[in-house]
């Protein structure tokens, strides 16, 4: 045999993957990547879990909010009418007295029925229901009146002649458009 023969290079554990050494040092970085990664899953899980719970609460907050809004608006709606009601209970006071009266005249008759038209009206107002009633020679306005006829008039044209019958409005809505006869162009 030859020097060289002789002279075999001996195996790096660290390089030589049928060594022991190194199929034991291969099984720990295997042992610590699956720890880490273990580690890692259980950090998730936690994080995942919390985001869950925060979701569900969020939820509920959410739902809680909506019918209490719901249960508001209900009220609101049910107390607009209620005050609506409240206001006109006099009125109804106003004409059961009139009515009790047997030897009323015609003149005290007439009296009664206006205060309790004036009692109504203001009873209309504080609820935000306005009349509209636009004098002889206004412009017409179509947003808040309704033409019936034309008629020839000495007024410009496009104005209210005439009146017949009074509208309203309930919060700057038109509850129902004033009747009225506008001048023809001449």
């Amino acid at each position: 045999m030859s020097e060289n023969d002789s002279k075999q290079p001996t195996p790096n554990p660290a390089t030589d993957p049928n060594s022991a050494e190194a199929a034991s040092a291969q099984l720990m970085d295997e042992a610590d990547a699956l720890s880490r990664a273990q580690a890692d899953l259980a950090l998730l899980q936690a994080k995942s879990a919390d985001l869950a719970d925060q979701f569900l609460r969020a939820k509920a907050e959410a739902d809680n909010a909506r019918r209490r809004a719901e249960e508001e608006i209900s009220k609101a709606r049910k107390f607009a009418v209620e005050s609506f009601a409240e206001s006109l209970l006099p009125v109804v006071d106003s004409l059961e007295a009139g009515l009790l009266i047997k030897d009323a005249t015609v003149e005290q008759i007439r009296e009664g029925a206006q205060a309790t038209l004036r009692q109504l009206l203001a009873a209309l107002e504080r609820n935000k229901v306005l009349v509209v009633n636009p004098g002889a020679g206004s412009r017409f306005d179509p947003h808040q009146q309704q033409a019936i006829s034309v008629v020839p008039s000495d007024l410009d044209a496009n104005t209210v002649v005439s009146v017949l019958q009074k509208g309203y409005l309930i919060a700057e809505r038109v509850l129902r458009p004033a009747l009225v006869t506008v001048a023809a162009s001449k």
